[in-house]
């Protein structure tokens, strides 16, 4: 658990960086097209790329700490030992989706490679990035296992 921790805790650090590399990015490319009428180039096609990795990197962290997920299943007068394991069996469910997604992206990514897709403006490689993503999409399916397995295996109250 440990391990998994601090994994997700350096990633959901350098999803911040990123995050604040793109705002620098954004804020010189807004400054660049007011005094020069043009921005800078590609802006965009890195905040797409940006933006989605950042959001793939603070997944794990925020399931860590209970914030990514929480399905209200009318259970609130239940024992809090089912309404804990209900939330369990619906954390596997997540992780579910989670893998499918990664599984998805992966095979995604290797056909974006496969034919050379690039952006438009820029010309980056487009499936490199998406294989980051499936990585971290992968990543975020073994902690919410983790978590799962600590609802379950959690003592009741």
């Amino acid at each position: 658990m440990e391990f998994t921790r601090r994994v997700s805790d350096r990633l959901a650090l350098a999803g911040g960086i990123l995050m604040l590399a793109l705002a620098v990015l954004v804020t010189v490319s807004v400054l660049k097209r007011w005094l020069t009428t043009q921005g800078v180039p590609g802006d965009f096609e890195l905040m797409q790329i940006g933006l989605s990795l950042a959001v793939f990197a603070f997944m794990p962290w925020c399931q860590l700490r209970g914030g990514n997920l929480f399905v209200d299943t009318f259970t609130d007068r239940l024992p809090p030992g089912l309404q804990r394991r209900l939330d369990g069996l619906w954390t596997l469910v997540y992780a579910a989706v989670a893998a499918a997604i990664a599984v998805m992206m992966a095979a995604g990514a290797e056909e974006t490679l496969a034919n050379g897709t690039r952006s438009m403006v820029l010309g980056v490689r487009l499936g490199w990035p998406i294989m980051v993503a499936a990585v971290l999409a992968a990543w975020l399916t073994w902690v919410v296992l983790v978590t799962a397995l600590r609802a379950f295996r959690a003592p009741d109250p």
